[in-house]
């Protein structure tokens, strides 16, 4: 008799468990149908756009009723990506770091500007100049694993960069390079610039509608003066730069250095200047004849050099006239008194140079 009272009993209780969850879940179910009905009200549009907190509030309810049913407005597809993006967020949070305490941003920013400016020091040469000069104390593996977040080109080499040797040697080295210029009677003319690295001064520009290697070696002629100080001179590995060409400037006293194959960045500085020569002259003018184009380049070489400002320079100008050094003004929002300021035309008015002038 006991025993059957037991069941009896264990039977009520689990009547009553499954009728409150059965409440609870028809209470999840119409709260999650009210959800839904509040997200197409307040959108009014066939396709509806839920917040974070929108997202979550579904999810949660969904663990209380057969939402398969209820669910409306999203597909059942969904509504599993939201739950699985909560589960990994749940577990971002929950999980903290075990181990050392990583390595500072700045430390980390500081051993690897090191290892782009010195592209042969190893990483114990890195951990002695940061400990001993900086007081930062890292260990040659840490500085290792940093060093390996940089980008391959990047990283440490066994000899120096292109770039590091340019710019090692800039005040001693020129950049050549040619482009094409189409006159209005569709005459291809082929320039040819000659920038020295350092100062980035346009140091010759000359043009020609047949560039041989005897026309290249007598540029490098007219354009290097005999008391010279250059000892490097960049070119690509075109056609017209031939070995003859190689052998002037060897007599010169200059060594030629070629740009890698398939490498238009190893000439960067001169593409720059023939870049700046395409926006700011020849996309604006059309050059008449052979006559023409040597005018308009022997006047925007005069306002390159002389007259605009370069950025890489600080800004400053290559070959600035005396006077042209203004000191900064006290007031930097009002102009001196007796002072006004005076425009100069460069090529018809297509550019400007700037100068103040003291009224008499």
């Amino acid at each position: 008799m006991g025993a059957v009272a037991l069941r009896v009993l264990l039977g009520l209780i689990a009547a009553v468990a499954r009728s409150i969850r059965g409440n609870v879940a028809l209470r999840a179910e119409n709260e999650m149908l009210r959800t839904q009905l509040a997200l197409l009200l307040a959108r009014g549009r066939p396709r509806i756009r839920t917040n974070p907190a929108e997202r979550a509030m579904l999810v949660v309810l969904a663990r209380f009723c057969a939402w398969r049913d209820a669910l409306v407005v999203v597909r059942p597809v969904t509504l599993i990506r939201w739950q699985r993006q909560g589960f990994r967020l749940l577990w971002r949070i929950r999980s903290r770091p075990s181990g050392r305490p990583p390595l500072p941003h700045e430390i980390r920013a500081v051993v690897r500007q090191m290892a782009a400016d010195n592209p042969t020091w190893g990483v114990r040469r890195i951990r002695d100049e940061a400990r001993i000069k900086l007081g930062v104390r890292v260990a040659a593996e840490t500085v290792r694993k940093v060093i390996g977040f940089l980008p391959p080109s990047r990283r440490h080499t066994s000899g120096q960069r292109w770039s590091t040797f340019i710019h090692n040697h800039a005040g001693v080295t020129l950049a050549t390079d040619l482009c094409t210029v189409v006159t209005l009677r569709f005459k291809v003319l082929y320039v040819l610039v000659m920038l020295e690295i350092g100062s980035r001064r346009i140091v010759h520009v000359n043009l020609t509608p047949n560039p041989d290697q005897r026309w290249i070696a007598q540029q490098m002629r007219e354009a290097i003066p005999c008391d010279h100080g250059y000892r490097f001179l960049v070119h690509d590995r075109g056609t017209m730069f031939s070995a003859s060409v190689d052998a002037t400037l060897k007599a010169m006293g200059i060594r030629a250095l070629k740009t890698p194959p398939h490498a238009p960045k190893a000439n960067a500085y001169v593409e720059r200047a023939i870049g700046t020569l395409r926006r700011e002259c020849l996309d604006h003018l059309v050059p008449i004849s052979h006559r023409h184009l040597r005018r308009i380049l022997s006047e925007w070489v005069i306002h390159y050099n002389r007259g605009r400002p370069h950025q890489s320079l600080g800004p400053g100008i290559p070959d600035p006239p005396e006077g042209l050094s203004v000191a900064d003004l006290p007031d930097r929002h009002r102009l001196p008194d007796g002072a006004r300021i005076v425009a100069t035309p460069v090529l018809g008015g297509l550019h400007h140079e700037y100068r103040l002038e003291n009224v008499a």
